[in-house]
């Protein structure tokens, strides 16, 4: 069975040949009282069929256990009496998973939680495939995160793995993920982010000392980088300009100078020469 328009008419002309329905069995009823009662009883029957519907809302028909249709367009209607009628909102919802203690792929555990968007796109999947759709989706979120936060590390220095920082990718990860879980269920997954990360507290202090000595290296890699091109380049248009002469031994001297004065986490403190005192 799949999802299916059910038979509706305009509610109100119903109420209305309803109402008109159950004045004739009035008159009847003075005149000929069973048949009176019978035309007034069926007509109160035919008033059960009648039900309203809102923006975003749907209604799933069931008579007397079997399916026999879904109303999705808001209105009033008139649907087959003695019927019940599901009400499921198709609007859009969110919520925040709990915040869930995870190893990450290196084995470190992190802290993570995440915010899901979704909305019913197929009541008749909400309302049979499963018990609750709500209660489905959550846990199906709780589960994805788990399983994103083990197939990711907290944080990555090689460019060609993605880390749980990573925000762009790593939602549109979960929001694939969940889509594929959640589609038995008739639900549509409109976005999925993290909304906390953060390593345990058993390990958070040394997992800070450790990412701001990887920030010191990085750092320092940089400042060496631009020095060696910088000594590179005075060396290179003093010998191009001619300005000086300089032997192999001169030329060492002045890079080990040009980078101690370059690389140092000090400002230099320059030395002048004021030549031999004799007293």
């Amino acid at each position: 069975m799949e999802l299916r328009p059910a038979f509706r008419l305009n509610g109100f002309f119903m109420l209305l040949g309803l109402l008109v329905v159950a004045v004739v069995g009035a008159a009847l009823a003075a005149l000929v009282p069973p048949l009176g009662i019978i035309v007034i009883v069926a007509a109160v029957l035919l008033l059960t069929g009648l039900t309203t519907l809102g923006p975003n809302e749907a209604k799933v028909v069931q008579f007397f256990g079997r399916y026999i249709g879904s109303v999705s367009e808001a209105g009033f209607y008139w649907v087959v009496p003695l019927s019940n009628k599901r009400r499921i909102s198709l609007r859009v919802r969110n919520f925040e998973t709990q915040k869930l203690k995870v190893n990450d792929s290196d084995g470190n555990p992190v802290e993570i939680a995440a915010v899901v968007v979704y909305r019913v796109v197929d009541s008749f999947k909400s309302a049979f495939a499963v018990d609750d759709y709500e209660e489905y989706v959550q846990t199906q979120s709780e589960a994805a995160v788990r399983h994103l936060a083990t197939t990711h590390p907290y944080d990555s220095d090689e460019p060609h793995r993605t880390s749980l920082r990573n925000g762009t990718e790593v939602a549109e990860e979960l929001t694939t993920e969940l889509r594929e879980r959640t589609l038995l269920a008739g639900i549509e997954v409109t976005e999925a982010r993290i909304t906390h990360l953060a390593y345990a507290p058993e390990i958070a202090q040394a997992m800070l000392v450790r990412q701001q000595a990887a920030q010191v290296v990085a750092a320092r890699s940089r400042i060496v980088e631009g020095a060696v091109g910088m000594v590179g380049m005075a060396l290179e248009r003093l010998t191009a300009e001619g300005m000086v002469e300089l032997d192999e031994e001169r030329k060492a001297a002045m890079v080990s100078n040009l980078l101690v004065v370059l690389c140092g986490d000090r400002s230099a403190t320059p030395v002048v020469n004021a030549g031999t005192l004799y007293s």
